[in-house]
């Protein structure tokens, strides 16, 4: 399949809940325990259908739990993320220990409003040290939950940001601690976060459905296991791909009814090129929040790892009807004597189903919201992802070598700076990929405007403007958009795919007035 015919976004106690888990590997069945692919889950987690669990298909899509809001001031949400272990009974028997955060997986959803100022106390009980990252949020450096500023185990820091105007969006929260941003993430510890505008134009009439899309691997054991050789080259993809910690859920829709549906790819690497039997997407929304207008007609979408969507979604069937969405074939490409880079056949991941009166559909307004080009460049940077065999023994070591994953040629080091750039500077960034692999580059803090493409040498214009903060990079072709920085301090930028960032593909952007 070629995948340049894809719309690609970035290119336009124990568990109280389990509601999507991250994990899961690039590894063959072979390498991850005998774990058979998505399709066919293994037997042993079957359990009678008076006992259900979050594998056993056809139960309803959970809804997310909410963080509570502890303040009463208008403008004002106080909450606390506990990341700690938790346990769920996933098989007959036994249980799963996952990492979490409040005991839920995915963790529980943060729902704000532009303007709020938000104060998140995170208490860290587990065995190794985390932070909270604001993934896509306009966030200062300090409270951005970054690499070099970790929380160690037994203690506890408070989050404060304010949500500028503008912002709605989006978004989630996950860790990023270096080395170990991976391995948390598969455990279980990533959550949606929504920024609203009190002013949304699209109508209040279609009903918002929430998708957090994870995966997960399953030892024989019913442990989670540590990644592999393959993980750590080609980035981790589980075995089970949940939608709100649920395999294959239901999801009931009426019969000409409207429904916006915010999806996040919250998995360590695995690529999503969603489809919906019957139906078209209209696209409304990117990572940053909506588009000028709607874009109709739509028969697949490609989410990178990391990346949200918005999307309409209209019942044409009648009731007593099923549509499935799935992920397709894609070929992200991988490192050394992989397999082919997620999944070689279709994953089910929830079945819509029809029933009720027919409703009248929706009309959207002709505009969601303006969206300016930054204006001309006065800065541009360049930077260069390569990968290939390297010496030595590291994460992804094997027989006397190990998978570099570098920008520039370097490996990331906390203490050094890589690029600077001024403050509300307008700068044009050109990402240039020479490993035979897909990689999704993240850029923090900020929100920037993709430009153009290279494509076998040819510069590919973008056909229109939106916010994003994660656009995928093709094997050996090139990104160029525009960005501004607002805060000064020091951010992050890196390859999405958690192995590799984990194993130095990232580096630091110091901002200064």
């Amino acid at each position: 399949m070629d995948r340049r015919r894809f719309i690609l976004l970035g290119t336009a106690g124990s568990v109280a809940v389990l509601t999507g888990c991250g994990g899961g590997g690039g590894a063959s069945s072979a390498m991850s325990g005998g774990v058979p692919p998505p399709s066919a889950p293994p037997t042993s987690t079957q359990v009678p259908s008076t006992s259900p669990t979050a594998l056993t298909p056809g139960q309803a899509l959970p809804d997310l739990v909410r963080l509570e809001n502890a303040s009463t001031t208008p403008n004002a949400f106080h909450g606390t993320l506990v990341a700690e272990r938790a346990s769920k009974a996933l098989r007959v028997g036994g249980s799963t220990e996952f990492w979490t955060y409040n005991a839920l997986v995915p963790g529980p959803l943060i729902d704000v409003f532009e303007g709020d100022t938000l104060q998140i106390r995170l208490e860290n009980r587990l065995p190794q040290a985390t932070t909270v990252h604001w993934h896509g949020l306009p966030v200062p450096p300090s409270q951005d939950g970054n690499p070099m500023d970790p929380i160690a185990p037994g203690s506890s820091r408070t989050y404060e940001f304010t949500l500028p105007v503008g912002s709605a969006g989006t978004y989630w929260y996950h860790p990023h601690t270096h080395e170990h941003t991976a391995e948390q993430v598969f455990r279980g510890m990533a959550g949606l976060l929504v920024v609203r505008s009190r002013t949304d134009p699209v109508p209040a009439a279609i009903q918002e459905k929430l998708l957090v899309i994870s995966d997960l691997r399953l030892a024989p054991d019913g442990s989670i296991p540590a990644n592999t050789a393959m993980d750590w080259q080609n980035g981790r993809e589980g075995d089970y791909v949940l939608v709100n910690g649920q395999y294959q859920p239901v999801l009931s829709i009426g019969p000409g009814q409207s429904q916006r549906w915010r999806i996040l790819n919250a998995t360590n690497a695995r690529y999503l090129r969603l489809t919906l039997d019957q139906h078209a997407f209209t696209l409304i929304g990117t990572d940053g929040g909506l588009l000028g207008a709607a874009v109709p007609g739509l028969s697949e979408i490609l989410l990178a790892p990391a990346q949200r969507v918005e999307l309409i979604v209209t019942g044409g069937l009648a009731a007593g009807a099923s549509a499935l969405l799935q992920s397709l074939p894609y070929d992200r490409g991988t490192m050394g004597m992989g397999m082919m880079g997620s999944a070689a056949s279709n994953i089910p991941l929830l079945t819509l189903s029809y029933s009720g009166p027919a409703a009248v559909p929706v009309a959207l307004p002709t505009a969601l919201r303006p969206i300016a080009p930054f204006g001309v460049p006065t800065a541009t940077k360049r930077l260069v992802f390569s990968a290939g065999m390297g010496m030595g023994m590291g994460m992804g070591g094997m027989g006397g070598g190990m998978m570099q994953f570098l920008i520039d040629g370097k490996s990331f080091d906390p203490a050094r700076v890589d690029l600077t750039s001024r403050v509300n500077q307008v700068e044009q960034w050109t990402i240039e990929n020479r490993s035979s692999m897909d990689h999704p580059f993240h850029l923090h803090g900020t929100q920037f405007q993709v430009v153009s493409r290279t494509r076998g040498g040819v510069p590919i214009l973008e056909a229109s403007l939106a916010w994003q903060d994660v656009v995928n990079v093709p094997a050996l072709e090139s990104v160029v958009f525009n960005v501004i920085q607002r805060e000064v301090g020091r951010r992050m930028y890196h390859c999405h795919i958690l192995e590799h960032e984990d194993q130095g593909m990232m580096g630091v952007l110091d901002v200064i007035a």
